[in-house]
């Protein structure tokens, strides 16, 4: 079974920055794309970045410039570095694996899920 795990989270002041993780297990991170999603209180899931299977990188509009999304193939993890960060940033962030499309920032696409960190950015 397919497993992600998150860590990272907290509470941060905006202008602030925090590094996430994700752990995979049984699917290796740089052969299947990669996601870092987020979901606020009352919003739909969106995404943010991620890799595509060839090892390109994606960003969603909101964020470039700001975060970095990065991985360590010897450890099958993979990163989001979150700098800058805003009260609109505040949510719960999941990465996903998707064993079906070679990349893409909407969660219909993605297969496996990890369980999700919070992150939340005020003063």
């Amino acid at each position: 079974q397919v497993q992600l795990v998150e860590s990272g989270g907290g509470l941060v002041q905006p202008g602030g920055s925090l590094s996430l993780s994700c752990e995979v297990s049984r699917l290796s991170v740089d052969y299947y794309a990669i996601g870092w999603f987020r979901q606020a209180p009352g919003k739909e899931r969106e995404g943010v970045s991620c890799f595509s299977r060839r090892g390109n990188t994606y960003y969603a509009d909101s964020v470039k410039g700001r975060f970095t999304i990065s991985r360590d193939n010897a450890k099958n993890t993979v990163y989001l570095q979150m700098n800058n960060l805003k009260p609109e940033d505040t949510g719960v962030y999941y990465c996903a694996a998707s064993i079906t499309v070679d990349y893409g920032l909407r969660a219909s696409v993605y297969d496996f899920w990890g369980q999700g960190t919070q992150v939340t950015v005020s003063s």
